[in-house]
């Protein structure tokens, strides 16, 4: 998959809010929305946790043929069905599937023994296109495959390389939401008409200077560590914790100061500022 502006305009998930809770959240019990899969109703326990749909992993896989398994010791809940390979892990933002990984807004968490994933990202794993109704209150699934494509057919190797690099050079020791806000950084200008429109074109952009330090000090060549990949992976699957940040800085690793005099700050991870 080349990835380009075009493929990130318009994504339904860029609206999600960046959330990193715990394993416990106040549910909207009393009201959860109605479910299709192909047409018949899904009858499967449901919540319903700031905007977002979650369904018991086990009840939905095996509901679709899947075999589910867990790991106690990694707390680890594994799906195997025809063409898919999927592992969610408790206290994560996001499921793993054929190599790919999806967002949770929650992290993936357990009540009453039971674990809890996203309708609208194990429904994808499952290779289905969820569409939702807001005057019927309703999610509709409709089936496209039978699994969700594999990591290597659909991921741009050129893309994945350099952005998993970049977000590894320049917050490698971040936590996750710090790494995906670099990533927005890169992303949120390869939309833009006034930056390159690639991911490649925007980490060496040299038309204003040297953009990242890593790709002068060399760090950029530096193999990324896992959790930057995943980040990296997350990113090119659509999803933008910040669509406004365009600019980052950490003051106190700085020579210049032009993004703090002249760009709109808009929040702080660790060590970096993110400004627009």
């Amino acid at each position: 998959m080349k990835f380009s502006r075009k493929a990130i305009i318009g994504t339904s998930i860029l609206t999600a809010a960046l959330m990193f809770a715990g394993t416990s959240a106040v549910y909207a019990a009393d009201k959860v929305p109605n479910v299709v899969l192909d047409g018949e109703k899904y009858e499967g326990d449901l919540k319903l946790i700031d905007g977002t749909t979650y369904v018991r992993l086990r009840e939905f896989s095996e509901s679709l043929g899947g075999d589910v398994s867990w790991e106690n010791d990694e707390r680890i809940a594994g799906v195997t069905a025809s063409g898919l390979e999927l592992s969610a892990q408790i206290g994560e933002n996001y499921i793993s599937a054929n190599g790919r990984y999806l967002w949770s807004p929650l992290s993936v968490f357990i009540e009453n023994d039971r674990t809890y994933v996203p309708l609208r990202a194990i429904g994808k794993a499952f290779g289905f296109n969820t569409e939702w109704s807001g005057e019927k209150f309703e999610a509709s699934l409709k089936r496209e495959r039978d699994a969700i494509k594999s990591a290597d057919t659909y991921y741009s190797d050129e893309d994945l390389y350099w952005l998993s690099r970049i977000i590894s050079a320049e917050a490698g020791g971040e936590p996750l939401e710090g790494k995906l806000a670099v990533g927005a950084v890169v992303l949120n200008r390869v939309r833009d008409s006034s930056f390159p429109d690639t991911v490649y074109g925007v980490i060496f952009d040299r038309n204003n200077g040297t953009q990242f330090t890593p790709t002068s000090n060399g760090a950029i060549f530096a193999r990324p560590n896992a959790e930057s990949i995943i980040a990296a992976k997350l990113c090119l699957e659509g999803y933008l914790s910040n669509e406004d940040i365009m600019f980052f800085i950490n003051t106190e690793l700085a020579e210049s100061f032009w993004i703090t005099k002249n760009r709109q700050f808009v929040m702080s991870i660790g060590a970096h500022d993110f400004y627009a």
